[in-house]
């Protein structure tokens, strides 16, 4: 694996430190980052080894959730619902769809409607569980929100194509740059905005994969609205733009021993994204970035499903990014990371993120389990790359296992931050 991973990183090292612009405290958590991801294919290539020469050592299989009761059962019990086969054979798509009506202060009153489709590409199941999710959003405040995302594996795992695409019409919030900024900073920005991410791995050895794809940004309408008595936010110094396009072709390396991503109950994830945006390509300015995402799965038990995860998030970022792709809370793919706080509520050019959560049973058949989570995040400030200050937040939530086939669960949950920070955050499939 080394050959493979250490060339692009060292590559992407010389290209985002070029002229010394970052901090040098930025540079130490860039090589612990590098250790970290080194650390982990090691372990992870260990693991594999190990697991195939002497399973003994491993904890048992995870039990099997098809076995379980889901909330299509509870409601085939409650009402007296005939069922095919009691539901004891999974179809060739399992469907979740979970619609929702929630109220907060920055949404107001919102109607949300996600789906997820678990299934395998192959009659013969060799290959890990691919999903397919979708996510309508419609609020009082005008936020609407269209977006589909995919993870599909191919025969034999030899290849993995990622993709995310969205609409996205966002008003929304923006408290300036740094972890140090306070509530009453707020600023309010009206925007459109489209996604699109491409990307096809191919299997180099096990389970580690190289990629590449094409990443597009558009945001679009751009409307920034200050306090009249304010004095200059840091949006309005960053540089203001009604359009900024991100254009730019990534190259990837992959560690994903996860069988299913809906519900990993355990193995790994590591993943190294490099970026080039170039003017070639469309986008408003030449910058890049670099993402370490590492996600580790213990079980702890032989007897049941729960486990200890730990997902770690290093995102660096160089040259003239548009304020809106700046790394920063829930703005990951899956916009989960930062609970305890609104998304985008910690911005800056630089990211650090650390979360932990213990996935627990509630009930013996598994249809309600609960978790225990903390993350900690830390942005850099500007218009200097240090790091000053780390936002933490902790918080539980509530599993109620919607397909037992696809082993997907409702999420909710409710999470506190720094600063009277608190929310409840639901989400269909698992956090991480």
């Amino acid at each position: 694996m080394s050959k493979y991973l250490y060339p692009l990183i060292f590559g992407a090292q010389k290209t985002i430190f070029a002229g010394n612009n970052l901090q040098p405290l930025l540079k130490k958590f860039y090589f612990l980052g590098l250790f970290l991801v080194s650390a982990a294919t090691h372990l992870f290539a260990q693991q594999t080894t190990s697991a195939t020469t002497n399973s003994t050592e491993q904890v048992g299989a995870p039990v099997d959730s098809s076995k379980q009761r889901d909330l299509i059962d509870f409601f085939v019990k409650v009402f007296g619902i005939k069922s095919d086969n009691q539901r004891t054979v999974a179809h060739k798509l399992s469907l979740s769809i979970v619609p929702s009506v929630s109220y907060s202060l920055t949404t107001g009153f919102q109607a949300d409607l996600t789906a997820n489709a678990g299934f395998y590409t192959t009659k013969t199941h060799k290959e890990n569980y691919s999903e397919i999710t979708g996510d309508l959003t419609y609020d009082t405040k005008n936020q609407k929100l269209s977006v589909f995302r995919s993870q599909v594996w191919f025969a034999d795992n030899e290849y993995k194509l990622v993709t995310d695409t969205r609409w996205e019409r966002f008003p929304e919030d923006t408290y300036g740059l740094g972890t140090t900024t306070t509530l009453s900073q707020v600023d309010h920005i009206d925007f459109k905005y489209v996604r699109s991410y491409f990307t096809i791995y191919k299997r180099i050895s096990s389970d580690f994969y190289g990629g590449v794809g094409y990443d597009l940004d558009y945001h679009y309408g751009i409307n920034f609205t200050s306090k009249p008595d304010s004095i200059p936010t840091s949006y309005t110094t960053y540089g203001f733009h009604p359009t900024a396009i991100s254009s730019g072709f990534n190259v990837s390396l992959l560690f994903d021993n996860r069988k299913n991503p809906i519900n990993p109950l355990q193995g790994g994830y590591a993943s190294v994204i490099y970026r080039q945006n170039q003017t070639l390509l469309g986008s408003s300015a030449n910058w890049q970035s670099l993402q370490f995402d590492l996600r580790r799965y213990f079980r702890l038990s032989e007897n049941n499903n729960n486990i200890l995860t730990v997902w770690s998030l290093l995102w660096f970022t160089h040259g003239n990014v548009p304020y809106l792709d700046l790394p920063g809370t829930g703005e990951d793919m899956f916009n989960n990371s930062g609970r305890g706080y609104i998304q985008g509520r910690f911005t800056g050019r630089n990211m650090l993120y650390l979360e932990s959560e213990y996935r627990f049973g509630l009930t013996q058949n598994g249809l309600l389990g609960g978790v225990l989570f903390a993350n900690a995040e830390s942005v850099s400030e500007y218009p200097g790359n240090s790091f000053t200050k780390v936002a933490p937040a902790i918080g539980t939530g509530l599993r109620v296992k919607m397909n037992k086939h696809s082993n997907t669960n409702i999420c909710i949950d409710y999470a506190v931050g720094i600063n009277k920070s608190n929310g409840i955050f639901l989400n269909l499939g698992e956090i991480f």
